[in-house]
Parts: C-alpha cells; structure tokens; sequence
C-alpha cells in the first residue's frame, strides 16, 4: 500500500550554514530565519549561566 505525501511525515526544518537559499521560497525564508532567532537565543541563554557559573566560581579561588 502506498502512502501519500500527506501521510509521511515532514523533514523538520533546519538550517545549514552557506547553504544555497535560492530554492527556498519567502516562506520557508522566513521559518529559518525565525529558527535561527531562537536558536541565538537560546545560545546567549546558555552562554549567560555559563559566564555566571564561571564568575561565581572566580569569585570563590580569587578570595
């Protein structure tokens, strides 16, 4: 039994860097650049705790 195309599910969307865009349509445009947004975010999310984390520790050994 085949299935159809609504059925299969859907290669989730990602990004790679250098990539050829000129396939994409404005749509598909716009999902990576709102993925990449939340991406950012959560890496200066993480690179906060990490530098908190770190100064916390600074702050203990240079007493």
């Amino acid at each position: 039994m085949a299935m159809d195309d609504d059925d299969r599910p859907r290669k989730k969307v990602s990004h790679e860097i250098g990539q050829d865009l000129s396939l994409l349509s404005v749509e598909e445009l716009t999902e990576r650049i709102a993925l990449l947004q939340s991406e950012i975010a959560r890496l200066e999310e993480a690179a906060t705790k990490k530098r908190a984390s770190r100064d916390a520790a600074n702050s203990i050994f240079k007493s």
